[in-house]
């Protein structure tokens, strides 16, 4: 299996001075039914903003800009996928301010949801699974991993 080596995809949080982010439902995939940034694969020669940039456009109709590098995950799925998630943030610059669901056969709908819902939702889910527990809401690995990964962003996005 020499040709099996990871991917890398690339997560956008975009948030808003209110400490609210976009997520979705993620379908057709790995991880169907798990809660999800918009973002999708990197590309060869694109930059991580570029690709940010991209697939927030083609998912969500929405021009993003103030793209920034804020960390990386290493995911291992149960279905046999690698992935290094790249996650990067930024904000809505164009005058178009509501996502909808262009691809919903990826997804079906795109929500506001504040970071601090969200990061409580990855850290039960994170919890449940280290105890053999199964949860409600159920978050894509890369945003679990996140909150296992790196717990001093609790608080990073809070005030926008």
């Amino acid at each position: 299996m020499a040709d099996k080596r990871p991917k890398v995809g690339v997560a956008a949080i975009i948030h808003n001075t209110a400490g609210r982010i976009i997520m979705g439902e993620r379908a057709g995939s790995h991880g169907a039914g798990t809660k999800q940034f918009p973002g999708g694969h990197l590309e060869y020669g694109e930059s991580f903003a570029e690709c940010a940039k991209r697939e927030v456009l083609e998912e969500t109709g929405l021009e993003v800009g103030d793209i920034k590098f804020l960390v990386a995950t290493n995911d291992v799925f149960e279905e046999g996928k690698h992935y290094v998630t790249v996650f990067m943030t930024c904000v809505i610059v164009g005058a178009k301010k509501e996502p909808e669901a262009l691809e919903p056969e990826k997804c079906a709908r795109w929500d506001w949801v504040p970071w601090s819902t969200m990061w409580g939702m990855a850290g039960q889910q994170a919890l449940a699974e280290k105890n053999g527990q199964e949860t409600t809401t159920k978050m894509f690995l890369p945003i679990v991993n996140l909150y296992r990964d790196y717990p001093e962003l609790e608080q990073c996005l809070e005030r926008g």
